[in-house]
């Protein structure tokens, strides 16, 4: 008589079933996927077809050309850190966290699932949002490789940024409730003052020095130096990209976003003994 002895799933195997999981919890939200593919899509068709055709002078840039890499750039943090931090809220609150923190899955498991789901969405967004931009306003895309490289560390670094804080930002919510009414004035106040909505050098100085220590602001400078000519450089606050202080910047906040997601995550409700 043989016997068989059952092999313990991989990593890998666990990763992966579980981003299965959070991809169609995703896609199951209706609501959450309205505030995530919707709003950027709303404010780029809104703006685009007021502002679209302006030039923004001294410049050739139209403001449709300057707006994209703004709503790619919001479009990220509302994703990795707006969304993110107020679904765990909810897993929390429902219990989801505690029971899935009983079963063998790894938590490193769990947050690498988290965060595969963040980038997924994320690079369909930033497709939908390119795809409106050229098809509706002839938003031009940059043809050499080396803004492309530059798109994916940017991308990428913003995206760990967000994702990180989203996971720490979830733990200060004492409830699932108060995720709402927190978050979301912390983000619009960020995108007013971080060159989303408006030229950044057009606000005024105190404002973009408070802008300057959140990763917003970074993020969006980022992605303006990979779709606006290299002209538009001498409008930045420093006359130029700073690609050095994005990531420099970027690379802070990522170690940030993790110091604290590590610290004070809590798999169970506050009011848990």
């Amino acid at each position: 008589m043989t016997t068989t002895t059952a092999t313990a799933p991989s990593w890998v195997s666990m990763t992966t079933n579980r981003l299965a999981v959070e991809v169609k919890e995703f896609i199951r939200s209706r609501e959450q996927m309205i505030f995530i593919f919707a709003f950027p899509m709303l404010f780029l068709l809104l703006f685009g077809s007021v502002f679209g055709g302006a030039v923004l002078e001294p410049t050739s840039v139209t403001f449709a050309q300057y707006f994209m890499p703004g709503m790619i750039a919001t479009g990220i943090i509302n994703t990795g850190f707006q969304s993110l931090a107020m679904s765990i809220a909810i897993d929390r609150d429902e219990d989801v966290l505690k029971r899935i923190h009983a079963t063998p899955l790894p938590a490193t498991s769990f947050f690498a699932a988290k965060i595969a789901q963040v980038l997924f969405v994320s690079i369909i967004q930033i497709a939908i949002l390119i795809a409106l931009g050229v098809a509706l306003y002839d938003v031009t895309l940059p043809t050499d490789v080396g803004r492309w490289w530059t798109f994916t560390w940017v991308f990428l670094l913003g995206t760990a940024a967000s994702t990180t804080l989203g996971i720490a930002m979830s733990s200060l919510l004492r409830n699932a409730k108060a995720g709402s009414a927190i978050v979301t004035p912390i983000v619009l106040v960020l995108q007013f003052t971080s060159g989303v909505f408006l030229v950044f050098t057009q606000i005024p100085t105190f404002l973009q020095i408070f802008a300057s220590f959140f990763p917003l602001r970074w993020l969006a400078q980022g992605m303006r130096s990979v779709f606006l000519p290299e002209e538009f450089a001498m409008a930045e606050a420093s006359g130029s990209w700073d690609h050095g202080l994005i990531a420099i910047n970027l690379g802070i906040w990522v170690v940030v976003g993790l110091f604290l997601a590590v610290r004070t995550f809590r798999w169970t409700r506050h009011d848990d003994n």
